[in-house]
């Protein structure tokens, strides 16, 4: 196998030794994309990074979004003209840093009668996005006619379009764009592990927070992490953390929730994305992916469990409804759903704000004790939301450390070296397919894991073909091949983390869990020398998750 560093779950219990070993420079409290990105902005400027994550990586915000990295159009509308400039530049970075998971994708925009742009405001619209995000030339606005427009989708005919744009997003899949900074983050010298959850702080005599008391969930065993400063990045959890904290003052939280369906391509055979108005001053995307699409998302606030957020009845069908209204001839019903996720938006709260008014703008709380969290902002802007807080530590710090590097690091997967263009990424895919294809594996099948995994693709290759040495079956080789790479690169180390946020099996390929699913638990039975009622406890966790994915609460 290549020489990688490993991210390994069979070597947790060597990283949680390691973690207690000595006071670090930064100790990171969360492992979404946000602590993520801290971690690799902080270890590639030489300082010692701790991370704990109390669930999986990525298993909040992080992996329950709309899956965009996308330049923030909608805060035109509020006027939020430096969050546009900012998130629309940085989207080009992060596609550039990890083309194989963040790709172009042509976005089609119904202008509809009585809706909330009209075609002079949308090309206005577009015309300032473009200029201020910096988009390139050849992925500049477009206005089309009526004719146009449904020329290019034909099921939004209906009385209610007048016309179209086309502009560009940029799509992804937010959990393994997560785990592929933590890689690199661990590559830099970054400790981290999940299944860890912060019981309390550690402080000394001045009352400065110096450290946090940890329990290992796995093995139910509670160690220490030592750390100069400590940086609270739990997204939703946020406030709970400052509450720990005793710092709990002054601006809070304000949470909701947005809902995303999937539907399979045989039911509504959508040609382009689509991002269209939903006639309550709110627009929703539609976004084909393989096999499904996916639409989302809704705006509600939300005071329940941030563990399982829910989807109710009312949530899909207002999707149902948005989606039916703007392509009457879909006629989707709850019926049509395969599956549906609900993930939770820490925002700031302001007083008299509707959800979908609230600001998506980061915001930083100082703690007396030295506590720094941060919430807010979005998936487009982790790594300026990570360099802000490693400035900040930066200045508290009696060395310079410099300035961050992170603008121009290749993440895991996307360490490709040739310039980026399509044309040159889907060459070099069809070239590890050509490597791949004598391993009895289907060109859809392949797709699916060069997009998961880009330049590590050749990793799960060779252990494919050594498994099939062993096995002499193409298919269980290849599915074996998988597993062990996300359990010695990836620290998978249970189903739910496999399924859900390593392959997103779970939103876009839900029906093929249950064919292979008693085969991972198997293998990782088998990796993990676990005993049959560990697994069966495992199993019975998917079998709850599958089953939040295809029912509505009432």
């Amino acid at each position: 196998m290549n020489n990688k560093t490993k991210f390994s779950a069979k070597e947790r219990k060597e990283v949680i030794n390691k973690l207690q070993s000595k006071e670090f420079d930064l100790v990171i409290i969360g492992g979404g994309i946000t602590g993520a990105g801290i971690a690799l902005d902080a270890s590639s400027r030489g300082l010692s990074v701790a991370l704990v994550e109390k669930n999986d990586f990525a298993s909040g915000t992080s992996s329950r979004s709309t899956k965009l990295v996308h330049g923030g159009l909608r805060y035109l509308e509020h006027l939020e003209l430096g969050i546009v400039k900012e998130v629309g530049r940085e989207r080009e970075i992060v596609h550039n840093n990890a083309s194989h998971i963040v790709l172009p994708e042509k976005m089609l925009l119904p202008i509809i009668k009585d809706g909330n742009l009209g075609e002079f405001t949308t090309s206005l619209a577009l015309y300032v996005y473009d200029f201020l995000a910096g988009v390139k030339k050849e992925e500049h606005r477009k206005m089309l006619s009526r004719e146009k427009t449904i020329e290019k989708e034909p099921l939004i005919e209906s009385d209610l379009l007048k016309s179209g744009a086309v502009y560009y997003e940029y799509k992804t899949d937010d959990s393994r764009l997560t785990i592929e900074v933590m890689k690199k983050a661990v590559e830099y010298g970054s400790l981290a592990t999940n299944y860890c959850n912060v019981e309390s702080y550690i402080y000394d005599n001045d009352k400065k927070v110096t450290g946090i008391n940890v329990t290992n969930t796995i093995d139910n065993e509670q160690f220490e992490i030592k750390g100069k400063y400590i940086v609270n990045a739990t997204g939703v959890w946020v406030d709970k953390m400052r509450d720990k904290d005793n710092s709990l003052k002054g601006k809070r939280l304000h949470i909701t929730k947005g809902v995303h369906i999937v539907v399979p391509k045989v039911k509504f055979n959508l040609n382009h994305a689509l991002y269209f108005d939903v006639g309550d001053k709110r627009m929703v995307f539609a976004i084909p992916r393989f096999e499904v699409v996916y639409i989302g998302t809704t705006d509600t606030n939300y005071t329940g469990d941030y563990e399982n957020p829910t989807v109710t009845k009312q949530d899909a069908q207002y999707l149902l409804d948005a989606m039916n209204r703007i392509a009457p001839t879909a006629k989707l019903q709850l019926s049509d759903i395969e599956s549906a996720w609900s993930g939770l938006r820490p925002l700031i709260h302001e007083d008299g704000k509707d959800p979908s008014e609230l600001s998506r703008k980061d915001e930083i709380f100082y703690s007396d004790s030295g506590l720094l969290s941060i919430a807010g902002g979005k998936l487009t802007g982790y790594r300026i939301m990570a360099m802000k807080v490693v400035d900040i530590i930066a200045k508290k710090m009696d060395k310079d450390i410099g300035k961050c590097v992170t603008k121009n690091i290749k993440l895991a997967g996307g360490e490709f070296d040739f310039e980026y263009s399509l044309r040159n990424l889907v060459e070099y895919a069809d070239k590890k397919y050509d490597e791949a294809k004598h391993g009895n594996i289907s060109v859809e099948d392949f797709k699916k894991l060069f997009y998961r995994y880009g330049t590590n693709v050749e990793m799960v290759t060779n252990l494919a073909f050594d498994f099939y040495n062993k096995t002499k079956d193409w298919k269980l080789a290849w599915l074996k091949a998988e597993v062990n790479y996300c359990v010695d690169y990836e620290m998978v180390t249970s189903l739910t983390d496999f399924f859900i946020r390593r392959t997103g099996m779970i939103h876009f390929y839900i029906n093929d869990i249950e064919k292979i699913k008693n085969t991972v638990a198997n293998e990782l039975q088998m990796i993990f020398n676990l005993s049959d009622n560990q697994k069966n406890m495992q199993i019975e966790e998917l079998e709850r998750e599958l089953k939040a994915a295809k029912s509505f609460l009432d």
